[in-house]
């Protein structure tokens, strides 16, 4: 830290150089275009002058240009601080950071904060650390908000590895590390005071030594209000942000307490448009009103954009364009404390979008430390590739599984079954029961109901649990489907029409070290390892990753009649036991407000 204080003041010396010494003169200058000014919420038409990496000044540069100093017209385009996600998982991706940057750069976005939550759930602290070290070589600023409670709920879910406030030291004191992450473990917040009050104590043990060092702490307060969103923000030492803000009324409360509210909007959850209304509605102030992607596929980032595309929907939902950016700039700027990017203004990291048409939010150019790093959407700086090394591979410890380990049995010609009802676009659930016919002593599936096995197999070589319930509303019509990708603790998932394919889906998974299977009458039909973790491929370019989920995707719904929107991950949310109100573990169907594990069967 000492010798990057030392280059910071160097740097801010030549700056000071720059600008008073008629012989010396900016590297750059964007010429004539509009300024998004982030602070005064203004567009205004001024040149951006740079040095090195950051920015001279904003304003009349033209005493700044030299004979080396080269100038790009802007006129008619609009110049913007680059884009912030403030809350993402490379994992949801399948993608290495490398390959997630390939893809995001070009949109605008310069700056992410990583969740390595997932990989944390299976491989523990050296899992997110290979995730760290990759990010470290990278130009764009990637920093992380890591998990302190893994798994979120022990006795109610196996995960590969623990994780608490014992190892908040390790973890914390590295400069890439912005903070705790998602607070989950105290989501839930009655039953977990009940049920597992410990988890209160080592929570609060990893938010006072995160207060202490300065680094921030995210919260995850789905559907709290009054006394229980009151614990919540305490419990994350007074001010904590939030990404499961699903109405306009939690985002009143939320914002009224002075939460930072990460809204939402991604590939399968979106939640943006009913967080806004709280500001379009209410005419509330929106500096703590950001914008976030939380989990995107690879084939939305390619063909829609990152958070220049969130923007846009923001702006489409009747927000001033200037607004809306400022709920990817300097709102997260301000909630993370990061002083040099978020504003357009003098010593400031020079991360620039420059804009063709503001309410399109189509990305002309991007600067990345005052150096072109993309342009009409095409890279134009070599990111390499990454391989990740042997130690966050083979994570997927369990042998094949036969028919009779996935069967859920019952006596007699019919059963009553509790089912989890899936929710398009949200990983909120729903509680039903339904009547279902017997085979034999074993329940089957009803297409006509459309109600299915969901199975989790534990796949971490730990307790060899399997857990059983049902699922309505994934509208399947044949074959099954599983993944190793089953938030959080990434046991393999699946649901499917029959047994059979259920369990060639398991094992293929399982013969592929982790990744997403599609069978039907027992044949693959298609799949994608990932390998790392079970998680994520350092195989594929993310270009090539997008392409093979859009053929999964149409697979899905082509050769198993899947009529649900980004069916891989609705079935990796269906494991989620921090959020209401029925899911399913490697322990069986949970009820998430009672802390309970239920039978699939009704007695």
């Amino acid at each position: 830290m000492q010798a990057e204080n030392i280059k910071k003041a160097i740097q801010w010396r030549q700056l000071i150089d720059v600008l008073l010494d008629s012989n010396q003169f900016a590297d750059l200058v964007l010429k004539g275009g509009y300024i998004i000014n982030t602070v005064t919420r203004e567009i205004y038409e001024a040149d951006v002058a740079i040095k090195g990496e950051h920015i001279l000044m904003v304003g009349d540069t033209s005493e700044l240009v030299g004979s080396k100093t080269k100038i790009v017209d802007v006129r008619g385009k609009f110049i913007s601080p680059g884009f912030i996600d403030s809350h993402m998982h490379f994992e949801s991706a399948m993608l290495t950071c490398t390959e997630f940057s390939r893809l995001s750069i070009p949109t605008g976005t310069t700056t992410l904060i990583g969740d390595p939550h997932e990989i944390g759930n299976v491989l523990g602290v050296h899992g997110m650390q290979e995730m760290i070290k990759e990010a470290k070589t990278l130009p764009n600023q990637i920093y992380f908000t890591v998990p302190c409670a893994v798994p979120d709920v022990p006795g109610l879910e196996t995960a590969g590895f623990e994780v608490n406030s014992k190892h908040m030291e390790e973890l914390l004191d590295d400069p890439y590390v912005q903070g705790i992450g998602e607070i989950q473990s105290f989501s839930n917040i009655q039953p977990v005071y009940e049920n597992a009050p410990e988890l209160i104590d080592d929570l609060v043990a990893a938010v006072s030594y995160a207060n202490c060092i300065g680094k921030t702490v995210e919260g995850n307060a789905p559907g709290l209000f009054g006394k229980e969103l009151a614990a919540h923000i305490i419990s994350g030492g007074t001010h904590v942000s939030c990404h499961e803000t699903t109405s306009k009324e939690e985002m009143v409360e939320k914002l009224r307490y002075g939460i930072s509210v990460f809204m939402r909007e991604g590939s399968s959850q979106r939640n943006m448009a009913e967080c806004i209304r709280a500001v379009t509605e209410e005419g509330m102030d929106s500096r703590r009103a950001i914008l976030v992607s939380d989990d995107m596929v690879p084939e939305d980032l390619l063909n829609d954009g990152h958070m220049n595309d969130i923007v846009r929907r923001t702006i489409a939902q009747g927000i001033d364009p200037v607004e809306a950016i400022q709920m990817a700039t300097i709102n997260p700027a301000t909630h993370f404390g990061f002083k040099d990017v978020g504003i357009l203004a003098p010593g400031k990291r020079a991360n620039i979008a420059v804009i063709d048409d503001l309410n399109n939010m189509r990305i002309d150019q991007v600067y990345l430390n005052g150096k072109l790093a993309a342009e009409n959407g095409e890279l134009t700086i070599n990111l390499g590739s990454y391989t990740y090394p042997d130690s966050v591979k083979n994570s997927v410890k369990k042998a094949p599984v036969k028919a009779e380990d996935l069967h859920i049995n019952a006596s007699g010609s019919r059963a009553r079954v509790r089912s989890i009802v899936a929710i398009p676009d949200q990983n909120l659930t729903g509680a039903k029961e339904f009547n279902l016919n017997l085979e034999g002593s074993v329940v089957q599936p009803c297409l006509k109901q459309d109600v299915l096995p969901l199975i989790v197999v534990e796949r971490h070589g730990r307790t060899g649990n399997i857990g059983k319930a049902f699922l309505n509303g994934f509208k399947l019509q044949s074959g099954a489907i599983a993944e190793s990708v089953a938030h959080d603790t990434h046991n393999i998932i699946v649901t499917g029409t029959n047994y059979e394919d259920m369990v060639t889906a398991v094992n293929r998974v399982i013969s592929m070290d982790g990744g997403i299977a599609m069978i039907k009458d027992g044949k693959v039909v298609g799949d994608l390892p990932l390998r790392v973790g079970g998680l994520i491929t350092d195989e594929l370019s993310g270009r090539e990753v997008s392409e093979k989920i859009a053929e999964l995707t149409r697979l899905a719904k082509d050769e198993l009649g899947c009529g649900i929107h980004v069916p891989f991950m609705h079935l990796s949310f269906w494991s989620l036991v921090t959020s209401p109100e029925w899911k399913i573990t490697d322990m069986g169907l949970i009820d998430v407000n009672k802390f309970e594990i239920l039978s699939p069967v009704v007695e």
